[in-house]
């Protein structure tokens, strides 16, 4: 990794901005690959997890999944030219504190509430746990 710019050289600051710009753009590239080949690939190992379950347990494919996830996004490291900006970048929150799972985890806990109230996504859930136990039953007769 860089280190952090020295002050002193306003040209040698230019270059490494272009460069943080270049690299930036194939760590982009690259991301968005490994984000199009996981779009199909989540949704497989996710079906797949749900139709071999174990002692009525899902499998482990989805999440082994997200574990290699997880890992390219480190080895990817998109943000790392941030150790280039210039004071005081680095800590502004424009996007707000939360972040996606924790807006997930209210809305999830609105429709939990709904469930237990016996709204629509109540319906909605049996319905869709009548298909996934279908599934498992057929998966057993197979």
């Amino acid at each position: 990794m860089n280190k952090p710019l020295q002050q002193e050289d306003p040209k040698a600051e230019r270059w490494a901005l272009i460069r943080d710009i270049g690299v930036l753009q194939v760590k982009l590239l690259v991301d968005g690959f490994r984000d199009l080949i996981l779009v199909p690939l989540s949704l497989i190992a996710g079906i797949v997890s749900l139709v071999s379950t174990q002692g009525g347990r899902p499998g482990p494919h989805f999440y082994q999944l997200m574990a290699w996830g997880k890992e390219s996004e480190h080895w990817i490291n998109l943000f790392a030219a941030l150790e280039n900006a210039p004071d005081g970048i680095e800590g502004s929150r424009v996007l707000g504190s939360q972040d996606i799972d924790e807006i997930v985890g209210r809305l999830e806990s609105f429709v939990k509430d709904e469930v237990k109230r016996g709204g629509v996504t109540s319906q909605a859930k049996a319905r869709l746990d009548k298909i996934l136990d279908a599934l498992e039953r057929r998966k057993k007769d197979a």
